[in-house]
């Protein structure tokens, strides 16, 4: 079966579609996830994740909020980070706020990444997204964040169901 057969497939109803979208989601995560780490050097797509989105906090986060923020859990940031720290692109320290909750702090192998290895990552981005037009950009950046209600809407249904 092809890619276009699939599509066909599932054009024809709202329900259809909502499984050929729920699918692609999945799929195009799994897909992005082995395409940068073949091409990543020395960390994972995950890892990198981690890594920007600390290097762009406002202040010290502790793991359960990056896993929040990165929509896993505590325990795999905890494993994530530990990677990262015997690499030497992070220090893990015991937060200033919390003397409970541990923190993710870069260090200065982080700034080297990003001045001298994330060009390559910057490039690839331009190429994924190449293929849209301005109006389709904007289009799908809006779907995407209206996708994180959605996530919300479901996160709220499966809470109450387990209440």
């Amino acid at each position: 079966m092809e890619l276009k057969d699939l599509i066909e497939k599932f054009s024809d109803t709202k329900e259809n579609q909502q499984k050929a979208v729920f699918n692609t989601i999945f799929i195009a995560g799994n897909k992005l996830q082995t395409i940068f780490d073949q091409h990543i050097p020395d960390i994972s797509l995950k890892q990198f994740m981690l890594l920007s989105t600390i290097r762009h906090a406002d202040k010290q986060m502790t793991f359960t909020q990056l896993g929040e923020l990165l929509g896993c859990s505590r325990q795999n940031i905890k494993k994530i980070a530990s990677v990262l720290e015997k690499k030497g692109y992070v220090n893990i320290q015991t937060s200033s706020e919390d003397s409970r909750a541990q923190c993710i702090c870069p260090t200065a192998k982080v700034q080297d990444f990003f001045e001298n290895t994330f060009h390559q990552y910057q490039k690839e981005l331009k190429f994924l997204f190449e293929v849209y037009t301005d109006e389709e950009m904007e289009m799908l950046f809006h779907l995407m964040m209206k996708l994180y209600d959605g996530i919300e809407h479901l996160e709220s249904a499966v809470s109450k169901d387990e209440a």
